[in-house]
């Protein structure tokens, strides 16, 4: 039941997945019948490696982070999370268990719907099924890809990568908040965290950014781009 800022339904849903395009109009209505919304706070865990995948996750307002729980209470970031993507990892198709878990960065609405319902629309729609394939080896690419630079670029390189990164694909500006911790960016990178605070001073000292613990600008977006394609 929708309540105060709540979403009312899938058809007029603003941060709707785009992807639900492709459903007719008693198939979306299924869909809003039987989702569930909830919010979350800076930090919460929304989804817990591990866990039955029993429910997909649509992200309507926020930013969070999907990540692997490594070994030592060592983390590795996959991907951060923003309003219109679908959250449903492989493991609903394989063992029925998240193989990543996801928290808040920011404060964030999200509906969650059951991934048999979802399954169910794949098998009866055809059109349906076949974005939901692109849109699962879309997100593989995108962390082969970072998988390589994270394996083959030196530091400054995969730090220039993120910030890029974070302007154009999450913010789409130059100047933007930083709503990672420094911690966060080397578990984005495989850096320690003096790691990063090091070569952001550097980039800084050299005149490709400005950046503080809430800020970051890019200054000099070329040469920016340069460390970031040599590595």
């Amino acid at each position: 039941m929708a309540g105060p800022d709540m979403i009312n339904n899938c058809e007029k849903c603003n941060a709707g997945w785009k992807n639900f395009k492709h459903l007719t109009k008693n198939e979306l209505e299924q869909v809003n019948n039987n989702r569930y919304e909830a919010t979350f706070k800076p930090g919460e865990v929304m989804i817990k490696q591990g866990s039955p995948a029993s429910n997909a996750m649509f992200m309507a307002t926020g930013v969070a982070k999907s990540y692997i729980e490594g070994l030592n209470g060592k983390n590795f970031i996959l991907n951060l999370e923003k309003p219109g993507c679908l959250i449903m990892g492989p493991g609903t198709y394989v063992n029925s268990r998240h193989d990543y878990s996801v928290a808040a960065i920011t404060s964030i609405r999200a509906c969650f719907v059951s991934s048999d319902l979802l399954k169910q629309l794949a098998r009866t729609n055809g059109a349906f099924a076949e974005s939901l394939t692109e849109y699962f080896c879309s997100r593989s690419v995108r962390s082969h890809t970072r998988m390589i630079s994270m394996a083959q670029k030196r530091m400054p390189g995969r730090l220039a990568e993120l910030l890029l990164y974070l302007a154009d694909e999450i913010f789409g500006t130059s100047e933007f908040d930083m709503i990672l911790t420094r911690q966060e960016l080397g578990e984005m990178t495989s850096m320690a965290k003096e790691c990063v605070v090091r070569i952001l001073k550097e980039l800084e000292d050299s005149g490709v950014i400005y950046s503080d613990s809430f800020k970051v600008k890019i200054l000099d977006r070329g040469k920016l781009l340069r460390i970031s394609e040599k590595g």
